[in-house]
Order: structure tokens, then C-alpha cells, then sequence
């Protein structure tokens, strides 16, 4: 049978609707501190009211089959809001997780903004609970294979869970969860994950407020962002806790534990 010219063309026409929303409404914060940077803080809080308003749309209209697109979209989106780094001095990232909350559910699979998620929800945002919350859900579609190298999103998992929630046990059960993932896959990379989500899983076993622990969790928070002020904290951190970052003439860091944990 079929199908009519409208039956064909009303679902595009909805996606593009979605797409004008967003794309009209797409953050003004950008703008009002570019133009104006003794804007209001006020201002600054209406002109986020409205972006949260989108958002909360974007969350609520029917995708189409047009998932992905959508996720990338608003991907895009999420990464123009964090990289305002004026703007989010001024006002901070509470409206980060909102943008994960349309992503994974429009692509659970998109590896990438499983790290976006931990550092800008846990770490910036303070919302650890959130961050968690949204990777158990996404976790739920996953599996070791799909997407490719899914054991990372349970390596940052771990990671909030001990670092900002302070909760060993959920952390070691994390970890052990991704050594099992990686050890399906035979590159070195992998393998290499899989060994040092063990260990750190074993020394949480061992000791809850392992120091070990902890260290080897800010090395991968410090292995894995590229942003200064994250590198900068995760060196802070692993210094604190005795250990020590070395830099080699590449400007390649190795990490060098105390002697007891």
C-alpha cells in the first residue's frame, strides 16, 4: 500500500520543528555576556530559565526515528553551554545534566558524552547522584561489545561513585564490572583497563578508604580531559594523597604511588 504525500512528509516536518525550536532558541547566553560583559547577573538567570524551558521541550517531543540526529544536536548544544567558561563562572553548570538527560535518552550508546556527563555534572556541576543516575540508566541499553569499548562507562561510574560519593562498595562493584567488559576485548589498550580496574577494585576490597584507590581514579579523571583546570585538580589531588605525577620529555605523565596505602 501506499503511503500518502502527508503521511510521508509529517513526521520530517515535526523533526524540523523540533530542530527550529532549538535552533531559534539555541543558547543566548553566549551572546549576552559577548555583547555585554556587565550583563546582569539576573539577566544571565532568565536567559538560562529559558534554555532549561527548551530543553524540557526537547524532552517531551516524540523524536520520529530521528534519535540520533537529535542526540548529536543537542550534543553540540551542551558543548557550546560548557564551553562558556565566562558565562559559567559566573552563573555555574546546573544545567548540565538536563542535557544529558535528552542525549542518552535519545542514544545510550553515544560513548562519548559518558565522559562529558561524569566531568561536567560530578565534577562541575556537584551532582554526582545525577551523573550516576543517567549512566545506570544508559548502562541498562549497553553491553560489553555495544558500544564499542563500553567498559569506560563503567570506569567513570566508579569513578563518581568513589571520588564524589565516597561510596567504596558501589565503586568496587563498578570496576569489576569493567574489568569483566574489557577482558572481551584482546588489544592492549583493553587489557590494560581491564588490569587497573582490578587492582583498583582489589584495593577497595582490601581497604574502603584505600588511598590507592583513590589515586588510581584521579589518573584516569587526569588520562582521559583535556581541560586545564580538570588536569590541574586531578595533579592536586593525587599529589595530596601522597602520590606523584613525573612528566617525561613528551610531556607524558606517570603516575607513581606512595609506599603504603
Amino acid at each position: 500500500m501506499l503511503l500518502s504525500r502527508e503521511a510521508i512528509t509529517t513526521p520530517l516536518f515535526a523533526c524540523l520543528c523540533i530542530f527550529g525550536i532549538s535552533w531559534m532558541q539555541l543558547p543566548r547566553l553566549q551572546q549576552l555576556l559577548t555583547h555585554n560583559q556587565s550583563v546582569a547577573i539576573e539577566v544571565l538567570r532568565k536567559a538560562e530559565t529559558k534554555e532549561s524551558l527548551r530543553l524540557n521541550l526537547l524532552q517531551k517531543i516524540p523524536s520520529f526515528s530521528y534519535n540520533n540526529l537529535i542526540a548529536n544536536w543537542v550534543y553540540i548544544d551542551f558543548l557550546q553551554y560548557f564551553g562558556d567558561e565566562e558565562i559559567r563562572n559566573r552563573i555555574g553548570y546546573n544545567l548540565s545534566p538536563e542535557y544529558f538527560e535528552i542525549i542518552l535518552k535519545q542514544d545510550p550508546r553515544f560513548l562519548d558524552t559518558y565522559l562529558s556527563l561524569s566531568v561536567s555534572t560530578s565534577l562541575y556541576a556537584g551532582m554526582p547522584e545525577r551523573s550516576i543516575k543517567l549512566m545506570d540508566q544508559g548502562l541498562q541499553s549497553l553491553s560489553p561489545q555495544v558500544p564499542h569499548q563500553s567498559y569506560y562507562i563503567w570506569r567513570y561510574k566508579g569513578t563518581d561513585e568513589l571520588l564524589f560519593l565516597g561510596n567504596a562498595e558501589a565503586a568496587k562493584s563498578s570496576l569489576i564490572k569493567a574489568a569483566e567488559w574489557a577482558k572481551v576485548y584482546p588489544d592492549p589498550q583493553s587489557q590494560y583497563v581491564a588490569l587497573v580496574s582490578q587492582k583498583t577494585a582489589e584495593f577497595l576490597q582490601n581497604n574502603p578508604d584505600s588511598k590507592f584507590a583513590r589515586i588510581s581514579s584521579w589518573a584516569m579523571v587526569l588520562e582521559n580531559n583535556v581541560d586545564a583546570k580538570i588536569r590541574k585538580r586531578a595533579i592536586r589531588e593525587i599529589e595530596s594523597l601522597g602520590g606523584q605525577i613525573v612528566f617525561d620529555a613528551q610531556g607524558k605523565p606517570t603516575l607513581k604511588f606512595p609506599d603504603q596505602d
